[in-house]
């Protein structure tokens, strides 16, 4: 778990670290995970009750909807994304005719994939990005996906529970390196954003969660992340604690460093060093800082030993003095 930073940056704060087991879940585990995380934050007073709610972003590789489904007693917002083959469902309306049999649990389909299945958007926006182009989005409020009762919830008491949210469609013009980019879903813990601006915060912030990926390239190759061939799981964990140890130190150096580049480097103002230059001049920011004295001294000498105490020699060491040195 990483804290990004406002704003493009190559710089995360490292929070927390779990490796996955064999047989883990890895759904499950995450949830703990957050859970501790944000306890620690509010009882350490950094997460208050009128303070905003957590966003949480991550990649494809979770299950967003169980994970908002455990952690719905917190104060989060999870952003996920979606594969492009991924199926939705609007809420279930009213049966209708004289049939008596069992309401409806699922409304309208969505396939991502097919448009024709879209419904009507509870908002759209549209802007134009000098990185992107024309970027296009959309969001459709109150979409749950079926579960499956054979699978994670096979345990769950009673009728498997309809996780809600909002699903967010981003179309861009270009993408660097690809002049054909398919679209971008997203699924929001939130069943109905309050406006189009918080639907534009949501897809805005995920594309935050790359930066991330710069802090695993620089703990790999600068830090040595994966360099040591360890045999022993709880060594790799020490070892990792360490790396992230060593890059909170960077973060917490970065406002003392100074620029010290290389010859080719170009020139980069203090705000703006990234983690790589901060570790260049990590040497040099040390000396410069001001260390704490050492304990002081004493101008008397001690008390000495106490009267009515000898000095006692432990046994098996014979005093031996200069007299009966053999050089």
């Amino acid at each position: 778990m990483a804290a990004l930073e406002p704003g493009a940056t190559s710089w995360t704060a490292l929070l927390d670290v779990v490796r996955l087991r064999p047989g883990n879940d890895a759904t499950g585990v995450t949830a703990a995970q957050l859970r501790s995380v944000l306890g620690r934050l509010i009882r350490t007073g950094q997460q208050r009750a009128r303070d905003p709610e957590v966003l949480v972003v991550m990649d494809a590789g979770y299950e967003v909807a169980r994970l908002a489904w455990l952690l719905a007693d917190l104060p989060v917002v999870l952003v996920g994304r979606l594969r492009s083959d991924r199926v939705f469902y609007a809420p279930a309306g009213t049966r209708r005719g004289p049939s008596k049999g069992r309401q409806p649990r699922h409304g309208a389909k969505l396939v991502l994939a097919d448009r024709s299945t879209h419904p009507v958007p509870v908002c759209s926006t549209e802007h134009v990005l000098d990185r992107y182009g024309t970027v296009h989005a959309v969001a459709f409020a109150r979409m749950h996906p079926k579960l499956d009762s054979r699978g994670r919830f096979k345990d769950h008491p009673g009728p498997l529970p309809l996780i809600e949210g909002t699903v967010i469609g981003v179309d861009v013009e270009r993408l660097p390196g690809n002049q054909n980019p398919k679209p971008l879903w997203l699924w929001v813990s939130k069943p109905v954003p309050d406006h189009a601006v918080e639907a534009d915060h949501w897809w805005s912030m995920y594309l935050r969660r790359f930066d991330i990926e710069h802090t695993f390239r620089f703990l790999k190759q600068d830090l040595g992340w994966t360099r040591p061939r360890l045999r022993d799981p709880e060594a790799a964990d020490r070892w990792t604690w360490i790396v992230l140890s060593a890059h909170t130190l960077l973060r917490l150096a970065r406002p003392l460093a100074t620029e010290c580049r290389l010859p080719w480097q170009a020139p980069t103002p203090q705000p703006r060093l990234s983690p790589a230059r901060v570790r260049a001049t990590y040497r040099r920011t040390c000396q410069n800082t001001v260390h704490p004295a050492k304990p002081p001294v004493a101008s008397t000498p001690g008390p000495g030993r106490p009267k009515g105490h000898p000095n006692r020699v432990k046994p098996g060491i014979q005093p031996v003095g200069l007299a009966h040195y053999k050089g």
